[in-house]
């Protein structure tokens, strides 16, 4: 039994000519892989038509809900009080994000409540646990 969440959130999509369009992004984390967040997006979402998921640290979105964080391929930072940018780089393209502040909180939280900081080493040995006590269900 792999432990995992996952939890709908809306996302602005800011356009190159500084259009919006709202986006619906699925936040994902499983226990499997304790240091990584998934956001994944639709299809209208992504350049190519494609449905496009980006997987990167679970630091790097806490770090970027207080401050401006990132150096790679994804960069996260507040925007006011009440949002927060996610900008994620490919060889094709930017794109530019805005999430509810809350929303990314409380995925966040969530995923600390499945496995706490500085026990993503445990992860998969609760995970077995779990899994032979409730017989693989």
């Amino acid at each position: 039994m792999d432990l995992a969440l996952q939890q709908c959130a809306s996302a602005r999509l800011i356009t190159a000519d500084e259009r919006h369009q709202d986006v619906p992004a699925v936040l994902r984390y499983t226990a499997h892989d304790p240091f990584a967040v998934h956001f994944d997006f639709p299809p209208q979402a992504a350049l190519d038509g494609e449905a496009v998921s980006w997987t990167f640290a679970r630091s790097l979105l806490e770090e970027g809900l207080r401050g401006p964080a990132g150096t790679g391929d994804v960069h996260v930072w507040p925007c006011g009080p009440d949002r927060t940018v996610v900008e994620f780089h490919s060889p094709y393209g930017l794109a530019l994000l805005q999430f509810d502040t809350a929303a990314l909180d409380r995925f966040l939280l969530r995923t600390y409540a499945l496995v706490a900081a500085g026990r993503e080493d445990v992860a998969e040995a609760v995970d077995r646990g779990l899994s032979g006590l409730f017989g693989g269900v």
